[in-house]
């Protein structure tokens, strides 16, 4: 009969077996998930690209043609996107509402304010200021203002001596070097397909007064300049909260979801005090209905929730390095058409005047 020393050696030496072969499972699920997002977080980073240029376009139309002001978008957006990620949140991360605090409460609140409130907001209001073209090359400066306040509050170690920091410097340098060049680039007219909700948007753009257009005075420029440089700021500082948020509570659908929410409360308290008119708020089948259910589901739920995977994956200045690429291409596209457009009515209004005074001139039978 074995004695209970070696009984208890034994015991010990199966506990380690297992320890180990579970720390080897784990390591290997690890670098699983690690090579998966390898390829993921790019693809997601394109998504999000996507998306919100899509979103850009669609948001221009709106504010262009004067039936939607900036707050009134941003409250039923956020609400949408609040209404399209909870379903993932119920059935994935059901335990995660154990973990709310008054501390979670307070970086959700802070994160809702520089995400959705003064981000988004300041960008809508600067947009219906200017035009797409001009509003997109501001997002060149967000990966900048993330990178050194990222720096600053050591959310991103820098390490300028090691060769790893060098490149970081460098891949900042050259990444905003790039969306600057095409940004300034201008290339040919790019020719859309008519479609019903394009000639709403250009012949109301066309009838509206000259402040949405691309020919803004010079106050409302400049004012429009002001708030999308204040978006940025608060675009780079978003990230940073991010990257807080997903230590204190690593969610997330129920982060985007209670995002959303304080977003949404606090969109609608400013908006209260700022428009007097409540039938702004109403909704209707038309151009405003749409740019609020796209942006709501993809440029709001879903871009929140690949936001903040890249970011607990990669660290804040990852999203804000991708995300502006195509959005210059698409608004100085976007500016483009919208100048062809305004070329093709001033034809058509000649032709017009010239048949009419063809018709005047005509000897009477």
């Amino acid at each position: 009969m074995a004695s209970p020393a070696r009984t208890g050696e034994a015991a010990v030496v199966v506990v380690g077996v297992a320890e180990q072969e579970a720390a080897v499972v784990e390591q290997q699920r690890e670098e699983e998930e690690q090579a998966a997002a390898a390829v993921l977080l790019p693809v997601g980073m394109v998504m999000v690209q996507v998306f919100t240029a899509v979103t850009l376009l669609l948001s221009e139309l709106a504010l262009g043609a004067g039936a939607a002001r900036p707050l009134v978008l941003l409250v039923y957006r956020n609400l949408v996107g609040a209404a399209a990620v909870a379903p993932l949140a119920v059935l994935f991360e059901r335990g995660m509402m154990k973990k709310m605090n008054a501390v979670v409460c307070g970086w959700i609140s802070i994160n809702a304010t520089f995400g959705v409130l003064l981000a988004t907001g300041m960008y809508y209001y600067g947009l219906r200021d200017t035009n797409a073209a001009y509003s997109a090359n501001f997002l060149n400066l967000i990966p900048i203002i993330t990178f050194i306040i990222a720096v600053i509050f050591r959310a991103e170690k820098l390490a300028i001596a090691s060769c790893a920091g060098k490149m970081k410097v460098l891949g900042t340098v050259l990444s905003v070097s790039g969306t600057m060049v095409v940004s300034l680039f201008r290339g040919q007219l790019l020719h859309l397909w008519p479609t019903h909700l394009l000639r709403l948007g250009s012949h109301a753009a066309a009838a509206a007064p000259p402040s949405s257009s691309s020919s803004s005075p010079a106050g409302t420029t400049i004012s429009g300049t002001l708030l999308l440089c204040g978006s940025c700021l608060s675009y780079a500082l978003w990230f940073i909260v991010q990257a807080k948020l997903a230590k204190v509570f690593p969610s997330k659908y129920w982060a985007t979801v209670l995002t959303c929410l304080s977003g949404s409360l606090q969109a609608l308290v400013a908006g209260v005090l700022t428009t007097g008119d409540w039938s702004e708020w109403k909704l209707s089948w038309d151009l405003r209905l749409l740019a609020v259910a796209y942006s709501g589901v993809f440029n709001t739920g879903i871009t929140f929730v690949l936001i903040s995977w890249a970011i607990t994956r990669r660290g804040p200045i990852y999203p804000s390095i991708v995300i502006g690429a195509l959005l210059i291409i698409v608004g100085l596209y976007a500016f483009l058409w919208g100048k062809g457009q305004e070329l093709q009515l001033k034809a058509s209004g000649v032709k017009q005047e010239r048949h009419k005074a063809a018709g005047d001139d005509d000897p009477e039978i």
